[in-house]
């Protein structure tokens, strides 16, 4: 305990994130939790683990043939976990059982949630979980209409809530099995909306959700940060779906999808390894800026992206910068310069070392491997079963 109390709040919910983590290869590896036949190495284990507790979606083996029921239920728990946060969890759990917050947690909670005060931090821990069990059980209850065509009722309840949990929490992971994804489903309209749905509100984050809400959708009334979100996720979506579909053989709906689901959501309606050398890099660009700060989502975020955008613009006009006719504070570009070029010195180092580590994969699939990972976005051009244990400790 003492050992904790001298640590900063960044560094305990990192120690958090490593230990649900550990436990859950733990719970990923025993025998109750693998199908009869099938052999899980605990390399894989703890790559499914830190995949599903970073929501990123990556799979070195297909989960729905590889792991019972049991096995998919902790996979499912890790996954929420992850998406809420270790901090908002525990402290959900502290709240049920009727225990104070202290001041330790509330700035946990805070640094965590990316808040700006530690006022107020438990009305939004109760928002975070009152909003995830809403579009959650609307989301299992609308996928069940599409999946009890193909599986049996109990069957189709469970696979509908793992996926309307995975869609929220922009995980990316299925227990269809066939290691197809949702390829089969790439025509059904329902279950493509419901999804898309389900991830951009996942995506925008709480904060953004609450304050929409709040304001009755007028948006005069919201705040700038609300605005730049939903500026940003509006052309990032929009942009994407019309790059992709100009250079790649899909539906209009397929590019979208791919689009909305490519900002670290994980989920594929077409084979991403047909994919042309432009549409790739228009997945990868849409994987490294991500979904938005107090989100289910990783990348850089979209209001760096557009702090940056427009620090370059006013530096270019010599103009002074402003989101929607808010001043942006001072520092807010060299963050926003900072972060971005730290993310492209991490893809770049690992796309490096991981093209020497496999030799064999190409250098594009190598670097939409690396930035997939970095933006927890769990996309694949198909290597990372194949990858050897050194990739994938890189890629962990």
């Amino acid at each position: 305990m003492n050992f904790l109390k001298k640590q900063s709040p960044v560094r305990i919910i990192s120690l958090g994130f490593a230990l649900v983590i550990l436990i859950g290869s733990v719970l990923l590896s025993l025998p109750c939790s693998i199908r009869d036949g099938v052999t899980l190495r605990y390399i894989d284990a703890l790559y499914m683990s830190t995949s599903a507790v970073c929501v990123t979606g990556l799979l070195t083996v297909d989960a729905g043939d590889t792991f019972t029921p049991l096995g998919q239920f902790f996979l499912g728990m890790l996954i929420q976990v992850g998406g809420l946060g270790v901090t908002a969890v525990g402290t959900g759990v502290i709240l049920a059982m009727g225990k104070k917050i202290n001041l330790k947690a509330r700035n946990l909670i805070r640094e965590a949630g990316n808040l700006d005060s530690g006022k107020g931090v438990i009305r939004f821990i109760r928002l975070v979980f009152l909003t995830t069990v809403t579009f959650e059980l609307a989301g299992a209850a609308l996928s069940f209409l599409v999946f009890r065509k193909n599986f049996p009722p109990l069957k189709a309840a469970g696979v509908s809530l793992f996926h309307s949990v995975a869609s929220f929490n922009n995980s990316g992971f299925d227990i269809l099995g066939g290691g197809q994804n949702l390829i089969p489903y790439q025509d059904d309209v329902l279950l493509n909306v419901v999804t898309c749905a389900l991830v951009i509100f996942g995506g925008i984050g709480f904060l953004v959700i609450r304050e929409v809400i709040a304001k009755r959708f007028r948006w005069k009334k919201l705040s700038m940060h609300a605005k730049v979100v939903l500026f940003m996720s509006l052309v990032l979506t929009a942009a994407g779906t019309v790059l992709l579909k100009l250079t790649e053989d899909i539906t209009w709906m397929g590019a979208f999808f791919t689009s909305v689901s490519a900002r670290t959501a994980g989920f594929s309606t077409f084979p991403l390894g047909s994919f042309s050398g432009a549409g790739l890099l228009t997945v990868i660009v849409l994987m490294v800026i991500g979904a938005s700060p107090g989100s289910t989502g990783g990348g850089i975020k979209t209001t760096t992206c557009y702090v940056l955008f427009e620090g370059i613009r006013s530096s270019a006009t010599n103009t002074s910068e402003k989101a929607f006719r808010y001043a942006v504070p001072a520092d807010a570009f060299r963050k926003a310069a900072v972060i971005t070029l730290l993310a492209i010195g991490i893809v770049l180092s690992g796309t490096y070392i991981l093209v020497i580590l496999e030799p064999g994969v190409p250098f594009l699939d190598a670097l939409f491997e690396m930035s997939s990972a970095f933006g927890t976005a769990g996309l694949s051009t198909g290597i990372s079963a194949g990858l050897c244990d050194a990739a994938k400790i890189l890629t962990i």
